[in-house]
């Protein structure tokens, strides 16, 4: 005989539980108990649903079941920084890395969308490793779930212990459209996590289609990986440009600001690599191609791995860059590297997975010929 296949209620959007709840003749309502009970408190069995019914506990035990992804390991930086290393449902070596970056009264959780990424960006060490596969809703809304209840069970009234998501993790969100969605939906749901639309964000390399879609669905807040000033740096650096070129990515960014229901700015990300993007000229040209968009910059000092190519810019050349940038007007943050005696910052996730591209073997293969 052969096992039934259970819904796993943790990676349904409110709509789609709602719906799933009728599809089995119970009335509506049951949608938000049981949104509660999963993301607010974090319940892991329906016997913990007090407020459900006998009947329907059995019930939904029958077909249903509430599996968040598997934690491998836990690792906490000398900063507070925490990292996960979570097993998906491909099998034991398909791993995705979570980070939690605490700071202050604040708590910025890095998430994940895809085991490995679909896109080659140079700098990137996710990017380097290839590409398996999308990420399940389950998956992740999944990292959020793990995050918050490694500190102990969970309190909907206590002090929020996720302030802030970000998909900026493993993968290009938006060539998981759906799943990223629904989880971001989730994230800002009253009965699941209650995150403000300006504390969840979206990061693209630029899949300029996806981001006339998004503003349709949802008023995340929106985040661009942009690392050069033009179109020939951009090329080699983000390699997705060729499809999509700047002046195609900037048009979308200002559509999706005209139709966002509220006055919000862009944050455009620029990884500064030295001799490669740092320097003056390259700033002052960054300052003119962005005058006429609402956005703010976050300057991301380049975070090595092993066989880069690229080097991490000397502190008088990033504060030169950032200040050229300031005094042209513009909200200039510099991030601070954090979690880097964990393999934690940013660019350096790399998880370990089954690449279906073969783009790491290709990667080792080259190295090896320069060596």
């Amino acid at each position: 005989m052969t096992d039934i296949k259970k819904v796993n209620l943790l990676g349904l959007s409110p709509d789609k539980l709602i719906e799933f709840f009728e599809s089995i003749g119970e009335k509506k309502f049951r949608a938000t108990q049981v949104i509660k009970w999963i993301h607010q408190k974090g319940a892991e069995s329906f016997e913990e649903m007090t407020d459900v019914s006998k009947v329907l506990r059995a019930k939904l035990e029958q077909i249903c079941e509430i599996r968040g992804p598997e934690v491998v390991s836990q690792n906490i930086s000398t900063d507070g920084t925490r990292k996960w290393i979570i097993r998906t449902e491909g099998g034991k070596n398909d791993c995705v890395e979570t980070v939690l970056i605490p700071d202050g009264d604040r708590a910025t959780l890095c998430v994940s969308s895809q085991v490995g990424c679909s896109l080659d960006c140079s700098f990137c060490s996710t990017g380097k490793q290839g590409f398996n596969r999308n990420l399940t809703p389950a998956e992740i809304i999944g990292q959020v779930w793990i995050a918050i209840k490694s500190f102990g069970p969970m309190d909907p009234n206590g002090p929020r212990r996720v302030t802030n998501v970000v998909m900026m993790g493993m993968g290009e969100p938006l060539m998981n459209f759906e799943p990223v969605v629904d989880a971001m939906i989730l994230m800002m749901h009253d009965h699941a996590y209650g995150l403000s639309k300006r504390r969840v964000t979206l990061s693209t390399s630029g899949v300029v289609p996806k981001i006339y879609e998004l503003v349709k669905r949802t008023d995340v807040s929106l985040a661009i990986s942009l690392h050069a000033p033009n179109d020939a740096l951009r090329n080699e650096l983000v390699p997705i440009n060729k499809k999509y070129p700047i002046a195609e990515l900037l048009e979308a960014c200002q559509f999706y600001l005209a139709n966002l229901p509220d006055k919000r700015h862009i944050t455009i990300e620029y990884t500064l690599m030295s001799g490669v993007n740092d320097n003056e000229e390259q700033a002052e040209e960054l300052a003119e191609l962005l005058k006429d968009l609402e956005c703010k910059i976050n300057l991301i000092p380049f975070n090595p791995f092993p066989h880069s190519g690229y080097e991490k810019p000397s502190n008088n050349r990033t504060r030169r860059f950032q200040k050229i940038l300031a005094d042209a007007g513009y909200t200039v943050t510099v991030r601070t590297t954090r979690g880097d005696d964990i393999d934690a910052a940013c660019g350096q996730l790399v998880g370990d997975f089954h690449d279906k591209t073969r783009r790491s073997q290709k990667y080792i293969e080259l190295r090896e010929v320069k060596s």
